[in-house]
């Protein structure tokens, strides 16, 4: 009966942020910059890092995979968002649907333990500073970015494949942005609790554990930064920290208020917002957090942007 019930459903329809035509059009453009801005910038920070050979360090690596992320995120959303805003039918087939969740929880999870990881090489490179190229080689850099990367798809495809044999009946009309696992679940015409617990399992093995191994790693980080007596020291520690705490409090606070207790998450309209949030402002703030407040990004930036000025001269002289 499951079976052939979730064959009725060939396509859902999104509701989206708003049904206003004038609305609709003023997001499209909106959002629109925001998605060209995102890629933009994150392709630049990756471009960036390859070209200057000062940030071929693991901190640096680890960015190049986040930004790879907070883009393939972001395109995973906004392109599809964006077509419907201008679309009167505001149809996914049902395979896209299953694929676009699947993607975006899995680089959802990605980031959520990479920035743990990265984390873990702020941790080293305060706290053991003069063993830090000895334990952050290439090999581990490597074998936690590969972590990452597979532990996130794991767990996508494990909550993708339990939602998506969920009996959808005739209700097909997700109201969301996007085909987000809770707006999906809540489509079910049978019990859902088992869902739910399996949400909740996968919360505190993707989010919260990542979330406590940043903690504990910031707490000895604090501890090891107000034993440093001088105060240029101190400070050029936190300066150390700081871009990647600020990405942090972004990326770790909504999921945890979204995906820890979904039997009282937030509303309908909250979750859209947060999605949003997900999909277009993180992603285009990371690389302006790493731009703005790290030096040896901006030496870099100012470098490649005099190396291009002198070879505009030349072109012109």
């Amino acid at each position: 009966m499951g079976a052939d019930n979730q064959t009725w459903v060939r396509e859902f329809i999104l509701l989206g942020l708003s049904s206003d035509w004038d609305t609709q059009v003023a997001l499209f453009v909106l959002f629109s910059v925001a998605y060209l801005l995102t890629v933009l910038g994150n392709v630049l920070i990756v471009l960036l890092i390859r070209l200057d050979r000062r940030l071929h360090t693991p901190m640096y690596f680890f960015l190049i995979n986040l930004s790879l992320v907070d883009a393939s995120y972001a395109t995973t959303i906004v392109p599809q968002m964006l077509v419907h805003f201008l679309a009167e039918h505001k149809g996914i087939p049902y395979v896209s649907c299953a694929a676009q969740l699947f993607f975006s929880l899995g680089l959802g999870g990605i980031e959520f333990v990479l920035l743990a990881v990265m984390a873990y090489d702020r941790y080293v490179a305060v706290c053991d500073p003069l063993r830090y190229s000895v334990i952050m080689h290439r090999g581990l850099c490597a074998r936690l970015a590969i972590t990452s990367w597979v532990s996130g798809s794991v767990n996508s495809l494990v909550q993708t494949t339990i939602t998506f044999q969920l009996p959808m009946c005739m209700n097909n009309c997700i109201d969301h942005i996007s085909c987000e696992l809770l707006a999906v679940v809540r489509l079910a015409c049978v019990d859902t609790s088992s869902n739910e617990v399996a949400i909740m399992v996968s919360s505190i093995v993707m989010l919260m554990t990542p979330f406590c191994l940043v903690l504990l790693s910031y707490i000895r980080i604090i501890s090891t930064i107000l034993k440093i007596q001088s105060t240029e020291g101190r400070q050029k520690a936190f300066h150390t920290c700081a871009s990647h705490l600020t990405v942090v409090v972004l990326c770790y606070g909504m999921a945890i208020f979204t995906y820890i207790q979904p039997n009282s998450s937030p509303s309908v309209l909250q979750e859209k917002l947060i999605s949003v949030f997900y999909a277009i402002l993180t992603p285009m703030l990371n690389p302006m957090i790493y731009s703005l407040r790290n030096k040896e990004v901006k030496g870099a930036w100012q470098k490649l942007l005099g190396q291009l000025s002198g070879l505009t001269l030349k072109l012109v002289a």
